[in-house]
């Protein structure tokens, strides 16, 4: 009965390992979301900076296969190339190294022994979330119950090891992981592909190593296969990607492969030489080095060869590219795999909001010149610009749908909820436009044209209703109150000016100066131009509403 009881304890140590990994790291996601968003900027830099970055947020998001499923969505998004994308792959092999200092730091001292502050940050995290409700507190709440939960979960691990740290089968099966590295690589590679996290297995590995039952060149040929094993997620996640993005998965593995062969060779010869050393107990914090000299180190050596690795890629990937749809009908900023860091993509989602409020605007401006010519291409081509509309409506309608059931803080979730009103206000701005542009078609049809007062009258309205859009969609963009301010001036502009105009064409009516199929058509247009204007007007509210 107490051996079923300690696979229960472990079985459970693990799960609150695992558990508390994920809340630790959605509360640091949420805490950095803000300064996230900035380095956005870096995806376009060099390769040095977006092995800074790859670092920086897998350390954040507590996952390099998270990070690289991330990139491999990026790729495929067109939002970076495979050469940028080299240096956030091997920035998150770097980064995922924090994770075993973590786990090692109960050997650092007593006083960092999971047993000693685990309950007490527990505690405090628990406090804060019952008796603060400061989005700020809540982050840390989830911060330390998350750091508190993975200690625990290691300490019921390794009191559920302790009992057999002498039995003969420990020390028997890594005798044989150690004296064939094939062997060891593929048990490391194997246990990381079906829990799909390095982090975790290599957490697993060190729990068994502070019991004193791992061996050093056993741990070193694991440690080396949970590297190649965490390439599998990014290889599944690529699979239904176009081929530039397969490539991306495939140059992580590639990396980590050739890095895991070379330290192999190396390490098989030291312990070939050096016995003692092989079947020597390794220790936590020794494993936490090697683990992170390892990956720098490849880094280091790879980092020149990125253009080596990118043309293997090539050649392991090959064929043409898929075809795409019609450029009108592409948002090359959503991909589901950026909802691995849900702080990106509600920065993608908005980028891709400014580019719909942007063809919106495109849409007006053609009607408008629709109207003013009596082009039946320009209302043709205004007609298949509403069909677009309205799958983007449909696609982004969905994935802030996906993006809200992810972690995020109240403020980036108050954006999603303000993104898909927009989505919403642009969508309707772009149906007054399609009803402007079945006037127009109308007015070509029955071969009606309107007087110069009234005509100069709609151009007065309609650059307004354009700027308005304009300032709306820089308002989305910066988030800069100035913005925000220009499109309420504006939109109180077209307000008088469309009820003046309405007036004036009311009494040229009554004058018998235009006839009563125009009439209805221009009072038709204005009534449409400043329901533009008041969409225009809600975008801008809803920027307000984040800013203040």
């Amino acid at each position: 009965m107490s051996h079923i009881e300690m696979l229960f304890r472990f079985i459970g140590g693990l799960g609150m390992f695992l558990y508390g990994m994920n809340v630790m790291a959605d509360g640091l996601q949420k805490s950095a979301g803000g300064r996230m968003r900035h380095l956005l900027g870096v995806l376009t830099k060099n390769r040095l900076l977006g092995i800074l970055l790859g670092a920086g947020v897998t350390a954040v998001i507590q996952s390099s296969s998270a990070t690289t499923v991330m990139v491999v969505g990026f790729v495929n998004a067109g939002l970076m190339n495979l050469t940028q994308a080299v240096g956030i792959i091997m920035g998150a092999n770097i980064g995922t190294t924090i994770t075993a200092w973590i786990v090692s730091m109960s050997e650092w001292g007593s006083i960092l022994k999971p047993e000693f502050f685990a309950p007490l940050l527990i505690g405090i995290g628990a406090f804060l979330i019952l008796f603060s409700k400061k989005e700020k507190s809540q982050e840390l709440s989830e911060i330390l119950i998350g750091f508190g939960l993975l200690f625990i979960g290691l300490s019921f691990m390794s009191g559920a090891i302790t009992p057999y740290r002498d039995a003969p089968v420990f020390a028997e099966a890594f005798r044989i992981l150690g004296s064939n590295p094939v062997l060891g690589i593929l048990t490391g590679l194997i246990v990381t592909a079906i829990i799909q996290s390095s982090s975790a297995s290599v957490g697993i590995l060190q729990t068994l190593a502070a019991n004193g039952v791992v061996t050093w060149n056993s741990a070193i040929y694991i440690t080396l296969g949970q590297n190649i094993g965490t390439c599998v997620t990014a290889l599944l996640s690529s699979l239904g990607a176009h081929r530039t993005a397969k490539r991306a998965a495939v140059i992580h593995l590639l990396f980590n492969i050739t890095g895991a062969i070379l330290f192999g060779c190396v390490m098989f010869a030291v312990f070939s030489l050096n016995r003692v050393l092989a079947a020597a107990p390794i220790s936590s914090v020794q494993i936490s080095v090697f683990h992170t000299v390892f990956n720098v180190t490849n880094t280091l050596l790879l980092f020149p060869f990125a253009g080596w690795l990118v043309k293997m890629s090539g050649i392991l990937v090959k064929g043409e590219e898929e075809p795409k749809e019609e450029e009108s009908f592409q948002l090359p900023h959503l991909d589901e795999r950026i909802l691995e860091t849900p702080s990106f993509a509600v920065e993608h989602a908005a980028k891709e909001v400014v580019r719909m409020g942007e063809l919106s605007w495109q849409h007006a401006k053609l009607v408008f010149e629709a109207v003013r010519t009596g082009s039946q291409k320009r209302v043709d081509k205004a007609y298949q610009i509403e069909e677009t509309m309205n799958k983007y409506e449909r696609q982004m309608t969905e994935y802030l749908a996906n993006i809200s059931k992810t972690s995020l803080t109240d403020h980036q979730r108050q954006v999603v909820v303000n993104l898909l009103y927009t989505v919403g206000d642009i969508e309707r701005m772009s149906d007054h436009c399609d009803n402007i542009a079945e006037m127009a078609e109308r007015m070509i049809s029955e071969r009606l044209s309107f007087s110069l007062e009234a005509a100069e009258g709609l151009d007065e309205i309609e650059g307004l209703a354009l700027d308005s859009m304009k300032a709306s969609i820089l308002a989305r963009q910066t988030e800069k109150m100035a913005y925000v301010q220009q499109t309420i001036q504006i939109e109180d502009e077209i307000d008088e000016l469309e009820e003046e105009l309405r007036e004036k064409h009311i009494e040229r009516l009554a004058r018998n100066q235009c006839s009563a199929a125009r009439g209805v058509i221009y009072l038709d247009i204005l009534s449409n131009i400043e329901r533009i204007s008041d969409h225009a007007d809600n975008i801008a509210g809803y920027v307000a509403d984040e800013i203040q």
